[in-house]
């Protein structure tokens, strides 16, 4: 069993920032579920380009306010109570109109550093 205190991985390596976001990831790869699980503040303002030609992900949001707006220009509002699931390794913007909490899940797993590339993608990294 794992039990894990979000509290207790803020300021480890489980805890990933940018300038957009900051991303505590609960469960990675070497935790053997099959996922990743994190918690990801989107910080207000911000617009961050993604692309996860590698990963799967789903999002759930459990506080704040934005949009996620796809490629081809269709715009969705983001409040609490709404996921959205990229299940075709969509290419979109996530723009937070205020400070966003948001529950994200990865296939296959994150090993735990990943950020961003100049495309908005997440490199699919090796075990070490």
């Amino acid at each position: 069993m794992i039990i894990r205190n979000i509290n207790s991985l803020h300021g480890t390596e489980r805890q990933v920032d940018s300038n957009n976001w900051s991303s505590t990831r609960l469960l990675l790869k070497d935790d053997n579920m099959g996922f990743s699980f994190h918690q990801t503040i989107v910080h207000p303002g911000t617009e961050t380009k993604i692309w996860y030609k590698n990963h799967l992900e789903a999002v759930y949001c459990i506080e704040g306010t934005g949009e996620i707006e796809e490629e081809d220009g269709a715009k969705h509002n983001i409040f609490p109570g709404t996921i959205y699931a990229l299940d075709k390794h969509d290419k979109h913007k996530l723009r937070a109109f205020s400070k966003m909490k948001m529950i994200c899940i990865f296939n296959p797993p994150l090993l735990g550093p990943e950020t961003h590339d100049s495309q908005g993608v997440y490199p699919l990294l090796m075990e070490k």
